[in-house]
């Protein structure tokens, strides 16, 4: 049965039973907190796949990138997806491919088959995100929209908080290639009660050209962009002539993929959608936000093992802290949608998390544990607030045939901020530990140091690298103050873009929601 057009211009839900209904969001959300912590959870794996298959951590790296650029080609595809096959039928497909390919990687005996694999793994996990959330303002009747929402967004934001965890605890107690084999239990189960459940509310279908040239476009800018943010940090960026060849060819690809998309009668990607203010306001609003938040996932972790002697596991659980305490207040976040402002919603809670960027840019080498995780926590209690009102609302203010194709880009521009905050922050954070060690070093005072240490009953060599070891982790420390400053900044520049959004006249809680279009 097909859903119709409500008022406002959202799509009514397919009238289905209760427990069926509960059933499918699980399915839905789980399947989307899986594809997300596939983007994280061989990040830490990577020294253990290297050295069982006997290759270098820079060609381990390609197993990260390939999943990334071969997930961020296909996530603005959806639309079209599931205009020409059908939402469902996408989903299920896309669910068993990805489960396929997850049993290939684990299996993989060269780095090769590994990286083939990986690619086959992020074209099948791209659809998954936003054909979950598409589905489930099909399943879920405008009175529960908002929460389900909200449970989906929760997925996204624990996904790369608990992606570290996981993948250092089965790499260091089983095996690396179980950070692949755990998908498959979630994949049969996700697609068995996906196909029984969500075939009743399969989405129209239309026999659409395909855009070749569009699509290889699409490929080409992506693909160069993907590969400089990759690699660009360890090749110094533009002083390598492949990099700058890579960048003039994605900037290049990327302007002529614009023209060609808003000129062709039937679009891959339907960019058309950005005309609509309040949907490209937020997005915008969540590539800004989401971005901030991912550079601390990368940062603080890689700071606390090299520089504070940290294990993985604590690490990781310190940046959980976040999702775990955001999950605490995602209900409420929604039922504040019936009656709110969002956009007040959003810049208060993205304000806040700003705030809480500052409060880390005031630790010390010498910050133990809780305070550190203090405003870890303090910023989960906002991330529902932002995260919950920007990816229901925004949808929201498209149309009904509009919305495959809009979370698509809500997501492409998600996943590429990721990419993107990722190479920034450590690029910021490497040229800020040189000037910070070139600027300690010329205030030190060496001889009058090394007499001291020399009188503590160090020999000249010790005290050397003693004072080379302190030197060291403070740069570090000094370098991590500036990149939290930093991205402090841009968290509330994306406080003030969110106002760029007309108020919606009715919001999804409310029996739907309209905006400028």
């Amino acid at each position: 049965m097909a859903g119709k057009v409500g008022q406002g211009g959202v799509q009514q839900a397919v009238m289905i039973a209760p427990s069926r209904r509960l059933l499918a969001g699980v399915v839905l959300a789980l399947s989307n907190f899986m594809v997300v912590l596939d983007l994280t959870i061989a990040n830490v794996s990577i020294p253990h796949i290297s050295g069982n298959l006997g290759i270098s951590l820079d060609q381990g790296a390609w197993i990260i990138t390939s999943y990334a650029v071969a997930e961020a080609i296909c996530v603005p595809l959806t639309g079209w997806l599931a205009q020409r096959f059908g939402a469902v039928r996408c989903f299920i497909l896309a669910m068993a491919g990805f489960g396929l390919f997850s049993f290939l990687c684990g299996s993989s005996v060269t780095l090769g088959m590994l990286v083939a694999c990986r690619i086959g793994q992020g074209i099948c996990g791209a659809p998954l995100m936003p054909m979950s959330q598409t589905l489930l303002l099909r399943v879920f009747p405008p009175e529960k929209r908002t929460m389900a929402m909200g449970v989906w967004a929760m997925t996204t934001l624990m996904g790369p908080a608990f992606g570290p965890i996981i993948g250092g605890a089965i790499s260091d107690g089983w095996s690396w290639h179980w950070i692949f084999f755990i998908n498959i239990p979630v994949v049969i189960f996700c697609a068995t009660a996906g196909f029984f459940i969500l075939r009743s509310i399969e989405t129209e279908t239309h026999k659409r050209p395909i855009d070749f040239v569009g699509l290889a476009l699409l490929v080409f800018w992506i693909a160069c962009l993907q590969i400089v943010l990759d690699i660009g940090r360890d090749r110094d960026w533009f002083g390598d002539p492949w990099i700058v060849m890579l960048a003039i060819g994605a900037a290049l690809g990327f302007c002529v993929f614009i023209i060609w998309e808003l000129t062709e009668e039937h679009p891959i990607v339907d960019i058309r959608i950005f005309r609509n203010r309040g949907f490209s306001a937020g997005v915008f609003t969540l590539a800004l936000s989401f971005g901030s938040y991912f550079a601390s996932i990368v940062l603080i972790p890689q700071w606390l093992q090299i520089s504070m002697g940290y294990t993985a596991t604590q690490a990781g659980l310190l940046t959980a802290f976040t999702a775990m305490a955001a999950m605490t207040t995602s209900q409420i976040a929604a039922r504040m949608l019936a009656w709110a402002d969002p956009r007040v919603m959003i810049s208060i809670s993205v304000a806040w998390l700003g705030c809480m960027t500052i409060m880390r840019a005031g630790w010390t080498s010498s910050t133990d544990f809780w305070t550190l995780a203090l405003p870890q926590i303090l910023q989960g209690f906002a991330m529902s607030f932002f995260i919950i009102p920007l990816t229901s609302v925004s949808l929201s203010m498209v149309k009904p045939e509009e919305v495959p194709s809009a979370a698509g880009l809500q997501n492409f521009l998600r996943t590429m901020a990721i990419a993107v905050s990722t190479s920034l922050v450590l690029t910021l954070w490497d040229n800020a530990q040189r000037v910070s060690r070139s600027e300690l070093v010329s205030s030190l005072r060496p001889d009058e140091t090394m007499h001291k240490l020399s009188n503590a009953g160090m020999t000249f060599e010790q005290g050397r690298q003693t004072i080379s070891g302190i030197v060291e982790q403070e740069a570090i420390m000094l370098a991590v103050d500036y990149t939290f400053w930093v991205t402090a900044c841009v968290l509330f520049l994306a406080a003030a873009v969110v106002w760029l959004s007309p108020r919606p006249v009715r919001l999804p809680g409310q029996g739907g929601a309209t905006g400028g279009h």
